[in-house]
C-alpha cells in the first residue's frame, strides 16, 4: 500500500520543487532531479497535461515543468548530415529556456557530429558517397564550442551535456586506449564551467580505465539501461563508476519495436515492468546522495510503456528502500 501519494496527484499550484519535496526521500532531495526523454506527448494527458486542454507543440513543456524539475534534449543531437551540420536554431533555445523555471535544468545530448567517427551507413542514394565515410568533426573542439554558444540563453538552467558513442568496432575505433586518447584530448580543451557526460555502447569497455579518465577531467558517467549495454545495478555493483559530483542515469530499456507495437504509440501505462532498473537506478541515487552527488535521471517511454508512470514507480522503489540508505 502506497504510504504517500504520487507525484503527479498534487496540487497543481504546488511548484515541482515542494512535489519533490513530498514524494522523495528527504536524505535524496538535496540530490536528485527526474525528468523525462523529450516531452510532447499528447498521451500524458491526465498524467503531467491537462487532459481537456487542447496543445499546440511549444505548449507542452511549460506544463511540464509544473510537475519536473529536468528533461532531456534529444533533437540536436541529430546533426551531421551530408549537406551540412546543423546546430539548435536560436529562436528554440530560446523558447524552451523561457517555459521554464529558473531552477529548472535541461540534460541535453551534444550533436552527433562531435560523437560520430564516421557518416551512417544508410544514406539517401543521391549521398550515397558518405556512406561511412570518416567524420571530419569527430571530437572537434571548436564545433562543440559553436554548439556551446547556441545553447547560452539556456544560462544557469543548462544541465549535463552528454556525448553519446555508438558501438565503436575495429574499423571506427581500433582500441580502447585509442579512444581514451582521444577522449582525453577533447575533454582537456573543452571550455570550463559546463558539466560534461560520456555514455557508451561497448560494453567491453567500461573499465578502471576509462572511468579513471572521466575522474581526471570531472565528467559524469551516464548509466544506460539499454541498448544492449549491461544492466545499470551490474555496471554499479561490479565497477561503482564515481567519477564526477554527478551522474545522469538514461532509463531506456531493451526493445524499442516490441513496446511501439505493444503500444500503439499511447504512452500512458506500463506495459514491460522492468522492476529490476527500478531498484538499480534507486541504489545508484542512494549511493550518489551519500557520497553528496547529484543524480539526473531521464526516463524514456521505451523503457516501460510510459515515462510518468515509471517515475512514479521509481518513488515507490526509493522510498521503499530508504531505511538501508544514506
Amino acid at each position: 500500500m502506497k504510504t504517500q501519494p504520487d507525484l503527479f496527484s498534487f496540487p497543481q499550484d504546488q511548484s515541482p520543487e515542494d512535489r519533490l519535496k513530498l514524494s522523495v526521500p528527504e536524505p535524496l532531495r538535496p540530490f536528485l532531479r527526474l525528468g523525462t526523454c523529450s516531452w510532447k506527448y499528447d498521451s500524458w494527458k491526465g498524467l503531467l497535461y491537462d487532459a481537456a486542454r487542447k496543445y499546440r507543440a511549444a505548449d507542452y513543456l511549460a506544463d511540464y515543468a509544473k510537475h519536473l524539475t529536468t528533461v532531456e534534449i534529444d533533437q540536436w543531437f541529430w546533426s551531421l548530415f551530408p549537406t551540412g551540420i546543423t546546430l539548435p536554431a536560436p529562436d528554440t533555445v530560446r523558447q524552451y529556456a523561457n517555459s521554464v523555471p529558473d531552477d529548472f535544468r535541461f540534460t541535453v545530448k551534444a550533436p552527433n557530429a562531435i560523437t560520430l567517427t564516421h557518416y551512417y551507413g544508410k544514406q539517401p542514394a543521391r549521398f550515397a558517397a558518405f556512406a561511412n565515410r570518416p567524420n571530419e568533426q569527430f571530437l572537434d573542439l571548436d564545433l562543440l564550442n559553436r554548439f556551446l554558444e547556441r545553447l547560452s540563453p539556456m544560462g544557469s538552467k543548462l544541465g549535463p551535456i552528454m556525448f553519446q558513442f555508438e558501438y565503436l568496432n575495429r574499423q571506427k575505433m581500433p582500441s580502447l586506449a585509442a579512444f581514451i586518447g582521444r577522449l582525453d584530448r577533447f575533454l582537456s580543451g573543452a571550455p570550463k564551467g559546463f558539466q560534461y557526460a560520456i555514455e557508451m555502447r561497448n560494453p567491453n569497455w567500461l573499465s578502471p580505465e576509462l572511468f579513471d579518465l572521466l575522474a581526471k577531467h570531472g565528467a559524469g558517467y551516464v548509466f544506460l539501461e539499454g541498448y544492449y549495454m549491461p544492466h545499470i545495478g551490474e555496471v554499479w555493483d561490479r565497477l561503482h563508476p564515481t567519477t564526477a559530483d554527478f551522474a545522469v542515469i538514461r532509463l531506456h530499456g531493451p526493445d524499442r519495436s516490441k513496446i511501439e507495437g505493444m503500444s500503439g504509440e499511447q504512452w500512458d501505462r506500463v506495459l514491460d515492468p522492468h522492476p529490476e532498473g527500478l531498484q538499480a537506478a534507486a541504489t545508484i541515487i542512494r549511493a550518489n546522495a551519500a557520497r553528496r552527488a547529484f543524480t539526473f535521471v531521464n526516463v524514456n517511454n521505451h523503457f516501460e510503456g510510459s515515462a510518468p508512470k515509471s517515475i512514479e514507480m521509481l518513488l515507490e522503489a526509493m522510498r521503499s528502500g530508504n531505511d538501508a540508505t544514506v
